[in-house]
């Protein structure tokens, strides 16, 4: 069938491809960066119930290091940030490759002359 297609119409559907795997790409990203999020969450959570002079290790590669209360909390919180910016940003691509989707979608159909969807 696809050599009975235009070239045109060809190089869109590969385009639509590409741009499904990017999607997938993304999506695979976001949950692991929600992931590492839920973590950061969770070691906040576990030192809020700490006292301040309570003793706090953190991994450094194949080390723990001992680390105060407040310099562990504020390096979590800046982690949290940045996870939080990704997520945004990752957010952000997603409905770009989204809209191309769409848009990649749209014009495969006008091509084709048919008002039936393409595979997603």
């Amino acid at each position: 069938m696809a050599s009975e297609l235009p070239p045109q119409v060809q190089n869109q559907i590969a385009q639509l491809q590409q741009v499904q795997q990017q999607a997938q790409a993304l999506s695979s990203q976001k949950a692991q960066v929600e992931l590492m999020l839920r973590e950061v969450e969770a070691a906040l959570e576990e030192l809020s119930k700490l006292p301040e002079d309570a003793v706090v290790y953190k991994s450094a590669g194949e080390l723990l290091l001992r680390v105060d209360k407040p310099t562990s909390e504020s390096e979590l919180k800046e982690r949290k940030e940045t996870l939080e910016l990704r997520i945004k940003t990752i957010d952000r691509q997603l409905e770009r490759v989204e809209k191309r989707f769409k848009e990649l979608q749209e014009q495969i159909k006008r091509a084709l002359g048919s008002k039936r969807p393409v595979a997603e």
